[in-house]
C-alpha cells in the first residue's frame, strides 16, 4: 500500500468512526458515568501491586509490622477487601452504563436504517436484494456496536489501566520503565498492519453473511416453488456454498487474529524479560517489597496491552459495517419536491409526450405516450408482456420519476403534489398482492385506512366479493392470514387487495391485472363491483383478459413502449389490427381450454 493510500485509509477510518460516535452523543451522561466507572476500576490495579510492597516488607519486620498505623495482620486483609469493593463498584458502573449506551445505539441505528428504507426510491430495491438489506439491519448493526461501545469500553478501561500502571512504575523506577515504554512503537506498527487486514476481511464477511440471509429468505418465501420443482437439492447446495464462504472468511479473520495476538504477547513478554533481568542485575538498595511491587505491576501490563491490541479487530469490523450502513443512509431519498396538497382531486388524468427509460439503462421503455382520461372514464391498456403497460401505471403514483414529457392530474403536473398527497388520491391493485401477517380486517384497513369503522371494512369486503369466504374463516375478519397471506388462495388474496382499494375510495383507481388470479365466477362478481366503484372515478386498467375491459371508454394497445392503436372494443375489432389479433388468440386459447 502506497503512502497516499495509507493516508486515505486512515482518513476514511477516522471520518467513519467519528460519524459513528455521533450516535453515542444522545447517551453522553450514561457514557460519562461508564468512563468514571472504568477509571475507578483501572486505578485499583496499581493498588494491588502497591500493597504487596508493605506485605513483603512487613514479613521481614515480623509481628510488629504496621500498615498505616494498624497492625499488618488486620490492616492488610481489610485493605484487600476495600480495594476489591472499590474495584467492583467501578466495574459495575462501567459495564452497566456502557451496555445502556450500546443497546441504545443498536436501537437507534436499526430504526434509522429501517426508516431510511421507507424513503428510498423503487430503483434502490430493484438493484439490491432483500437478503443483504435485512443482513445490514441485523448483522451489520451488531458489528457496528462492537466498534462504537464495546471497543470504547476496552480502550478506556484497559487504556486507563495501562496509564495508571505506567505512572506507578515510573514513580517506582523511571529508568527501568523506559525499557517497557520502548516497545510501544513496535506495538503501534503491529496494530496498524493488522487493522487493514481486519477491515478488508470484515467487509468480505458482511457480504457473505448477506448472501446467507438472501438465500434463506428466498427459499422461505418461495418454498412452494422449491418443493413443486424439486429444488431442495439446488437450494441446499446454494445455501451450503454461501455458508461455507462465510465460514472460510471468518476463519481467515480468526487466523489473522490468532497470529497477531501471540506475536504481540511475545514482544510484550520479551520486554518484560528484559526488565526482570535489569531488576535483578541492578537491584541496588531496593527492598524486597519494592522489587515485588514493581514486578507485580509490570506483570499486570501484558493483559491490558493485549486487549488493547485486539480491540483493533472489533473497531475495523465496526468501521467496515458502518461504511455499508452509512452508504444506505446517504442514499438520496425518493424525490419529493412538491408542495401542493388537495383534499380530493377531480380525477382528470393527462399524459403528454411521455418518454421513459429506467435510470442506468439506455433502453426506452415508453416512447412519446399521450392520452387523456376524464373523471368517470375507464381507460384500458393492453398489449404483450414487456410492452410498457405496468411501467406506465407505476409512473402515475411516481414510483419512478420521469424526465421527458408530462403527467398531469387535474391539469397540475404530478411533481407539484407532495408524494403522500398524490398517493392519497390513487388506489392501486396489482397482480402481485402484498398482505401482512395480520388479521383480515387489518389487511383491508391498512396504513392510512387503519381505524376505519368495521362497518366500512365489511362493506368494502362485500363489494369485493370477499365477505363470503371471510365469514367462514375460523375468526372471520379477525383471522390471521399468515405471512403474505399464505393461508389464503390466490383469488382470496386478490379480493382482499381489491377490498383495500375500495375502502380507500380514491378518485383515481389503477388496476394492474387485478382480476388475473380470480376464477370465472369470482371475476364476474368482481367485475360487477368494479363497474359500480368506477363510476365517477378515473380508472386505468391493465388487462390480460380482454373480456374484462370490453366496456372501457378507451382501449389503448401498446407495443414496444408505444400506443399503436386506440378506440373502443368494437372500433378496434373492426380495425382488424393488433387488438383484433390479441382478441382472436385469447378467444382461441379459451376455447381450447374448455374443450
Amino acid at each position: 500500500m502506497t503512502e497516499t493510500a495509507k493516508e486515505s485509509f486512515a482518513r476514511s477510518s477516522v471520518r467513519i468512526y467519528a460519524r459513528l460516535l455521533g450516535y453515542v452523543k444522545p447517551y453522553w451522561i450514561a457514557f460519562a458515568v461508564s468512563i468514571v466507572g472504568f477509571a475507578i476500576f483501572a486505578s485499583a490495579q496499581p493498588a494491588m501491586a502497591w500493597m504487596l510492597k508493605y506485605f513483603v516488607d512487613g514479613l521481614a519486620e515480623g509481628s510488629g509490622a504496621q500498615f498505616f498505623g494498624v497492625p499488618l495482620i488486620w490492616g492488610f486483609p481489610a485493605f484487600i477487601v476495600l480495594v476489591a469493593f472499590y474495584q467492583g463498584v467501578g466495574s459495575y458502573l462501567g459495564n452497566y452504563f456502557i451496555a445502556k449506551v450500546s443497546l441504545g445505539v443498536v436501537h437507534d441505528l436499526r430504526t434509522a436504517l429501517f426508516d431510511n428504507l421507507l424513503t428510498l426510491p423503487n430503483r434502490y430495491f430493484d438493484l439490491h436484494n432483500s437478503g443483504h438489506l435485512v443482513s445490514r439491519i441485523t448483522f451489520n448493526v451488531t458489528m457496528v456496536t462492537g466498534a462504537a461501545t464495546d471497543a470504547i469500553k476496552v480502550v478506556f478501561r484497559e487504556g486507563m489501566t495501562v496509564t495508571f500502571l505506567f505512572a506507578y512504575l515510573l514513580w517506582m523506577n523511571w529508568k527501568l520503565t523506559l525499557v517497557l515504554i520502548a516497545i510501544l512503537p513496535v506495538i503501534g506498527l503491529m496494530v496498524t498492519s493488522a487493522s487493514k487486514k481486519f477491515r478488508k476481511q470484515s467487509k468480505k464477511i458482511q457480504t457473505a453473511m448477506g448472501d446467507v440471509t438472501h438465500v434463506t429468505s428466498e427459499t422461505i418465501s418461495g418454498f412452494r416453488v422449491v418443493r413443486s420443482f424439486g429444488g431442495e437439492h439446488y437450494e441446499s447446495d446454494r445455501f451450503h456454498k454461501a455458508s461455507e464462504a462465510n465460514r472460510q472468511r471468518g476463519l481467515k479473520m480468526t487466523r489473522t487474529g490468532a497470529v497477531f495476538t501471540p506475536t504481540l504477547q511475545l514482544v510484550t513478554y520479551g520486554a518484560m524479560a528484559t526488565v526482570m533481568f535489569l531488576v535483578l542485575f541492578l537491584r541496588g538498595d531496593a527492598t524486597a517489597g519494592d522489587l515485588v511491587a514493581y514486578i507485580t505491576a509490570a506483570g499486570l501490563l501484558p493483559k491490558p496491552i493485549r486487549q488493547l491490541s485486539e480491540v483493533s479487530a472489533n473497531i475495523q469490523k465496526g468501521i467496515a459495517a458502518a461504511e455499508s450502513i452509512f452508504e444506505q443512509l446517504d442514499e438520496v431519498p425518493e424525490l419529493d419536491s412538491g408542495t401542493l396538497e388537495r383534499a380530493r382531486v377531480g380525477g382528470r388524468l393527462e399524459v403528454r409526450n411521455l418518454t421513459f427509460n429506467y435510470p442506468g439503462t439506455e433502453k426506452t421503455v415508453l416512447n412519446d405516450i399521450s392520452f387523456a382520461v376524464e373523471p368517470g372514464q375507464m381507460v384500458a391498456l393492453v398489449g404483450r408482456s414487456g410492452s410498457g403497460k405496468s411501467t406506465l401505471a407505476n409512473l402515475i403514483p411516481r414510483f419512478y420519476q420521469h424526465e421527458h414529457g408530462e403527467i398531469l392530474l387535474d391539469g397540475t403536473p404530478l411533481q407539484d403534489f407532495t408524494l403522500r398527497n398524490l398517493r392519497h388520491q390513487i388506489a392501486l391493485v396489482s397482480q402481485n398482492v402484498t398482505l401482512f401477517n395480520d388479521t383480515v380486517a387489518n389487511n383491508i384497513a391498512y396504513g392510512d385506512l387503519a381505524g376505519a369503522p368495521r362497518d366500512d371494512v365489511v362493506a368494502a369486503a362485500e363489494a369485493a366479493y370477499a365477505r363470503e369466504f371471510i365469514e367462514v374463516l375460523p375468526q372471520g375478519f379477525d383471522t390471521l392470514v399468515g405471512e403474505n397471506g399464505v393461508l389464503l388462495s390466490g383469488g382470496q388474496r386478490q379480493r382482499l387487495a381489491i377490498a383495500r382499494a375500495l375502502l380507500k375510495d380514491a378518485p383515481v383507481l389503477i388496476l394492474d391485472e387485478a382480476t388475473s388470479a380470480l376464477d370465472t365466477e369470482s371475476e364476474r362478481h368482481i367485475q360487477a363491483a368494479l363497474d359500480r366503484v368506477m363510476q365517477g372515478r378515473t380508472t386505468l386498467v391493465i388487462a390480460h383478459r380482454l373480456s374484462t375491459i370490453e366496456k372501457a371508454d378507451v382501449i389503448m394497445v401498446m407495443e414496444q413502449g408505444q400506443i399503436v392503436e386506440r378506440g373502443t372494443h368494437k372500433e378496434l375489432l373492426a380495425l382488424n389490427g393488433y387488438y383484433a389479433r390479441l382478441h382472436s388468440m385469447q378467444f382461441e386459447e379459451e376455447n381450447n381450454a374448455q374443450a
